[in-house]
């Protein structure tokens, strides 16, 4: 049927292109749930932290995401606040999410800039460091090693990025170590490719570590978590937002005779 007919209309690319979906509607349960994850919040942000095993965002409408939940949070208008960055799905921690549009756009503007510092902790195996204190100063590079799958890699073609991590080894005992890492840029699963790139992958990474091995088989999850975030607020001073080691990072660690407590220490002194 043409489009010059009574009552209809040229269509354009993009109009079947997006999913129609109903607004998530959280319920008491979802209520609960991010309530028990808020840090602080204020009329321009809110801060969690994220369990592991909540993804942020998927591409299944269906799925239960940090993305949809902040609808609990939803202001009388009907707006949701809006997130400014993500932490992949296995990884715990500081997040934020800002309240207003002006914020959002003020916020993931400082995500851009690099003027957030974010502070992680890992559980890595490998070697004993040569020293304690170090850059990571390799490009990475995106690569689709099977269908819906991109990771990254260590690189030099041309869309390889650079990416800088800078790490201090907490403690050690054996092959197994705590640390502290600081990305001063934001690649995609930065911090994983550059631990196992420098032979120390973090415990429990399915991808670019070595999830077989027997000490990785003691760990139920990737052994990463965000610590801290400082990050200029949308007015006046600075968002500074601390996450403290959940348990099961804390009894990994001490299973393995690392002092968790270092982790802690690092950020207040």
């Amino acid at each position: 049927m043409s489009g010059s007919g009574s009552g209809s209309k040229s269509w354009k690319k993009g109009d079947f292109s997006k999913k129609h979906t109903a607004p998530y509607r959280p319920n008491e349960e979802d209520q609960s749930f991010m309530e028990g994850i808020l840090i602080s919040r204020d009329a321009h942000y809110l801060a969690f932290s994220k369990p592991s095993g909540l993804a942020c965002q998927t591409r299944n409408p269906d799925d239960r995401t940090f993305d949809k939940l902040l609808a609990v949070f939803a202001r009388s208008n009907g707006k949701s606040p809006r997130m400014v960055h993500r932490l992949d799905a296995q990884t715990s921690g500081v997040i934020i999410a800002a309240n207003t549009k002006p914020a959002a756009t003020f916020l993931s503007q400082r995500f851009e800039d690099r003027t957030a510092s974010k502070t992680y902790v890992a559980l890595c195996r490998g070697p004993a460091f040569k020293v304690v204190e170090a850059v990571i100063d390799v490009p990475l590079e995106k690569f689709q090693p099977g269908p819906n799958l991109t990771l990254s890699r260590a690189g030099q073609s041309a869309e390889a990025q650079r990416a800088v991590t800078d790490y201090i080894v907490l403690d050690s005992k054996n092959d197994v170590h705590l640390v502290a890492l600081k990305p001063r840029t934001g690649r995609m699963h930065q911090i994983r490719v550059h631990m196992a790139h420098i032979g120390r992958p973090i415990l429990g990474d399915p991808y670019y570590g070595h999830a077989e091995s027997d000490v990785d088989r003691k760990v139920a999850r990737l052994m990463l978590h965000a610590q801290r975030l400082i990050i200029p607020h949308p007015k006046t001073g600075e968002i500074d937002v601390v996450s403290d080691l959940p348990a099961d990072m804390v009894e990994a660690a001490q299973s393995f005779g690392l002092d968790a407590e270092l982790a802690r220490s690092f950020e207040t002194g």
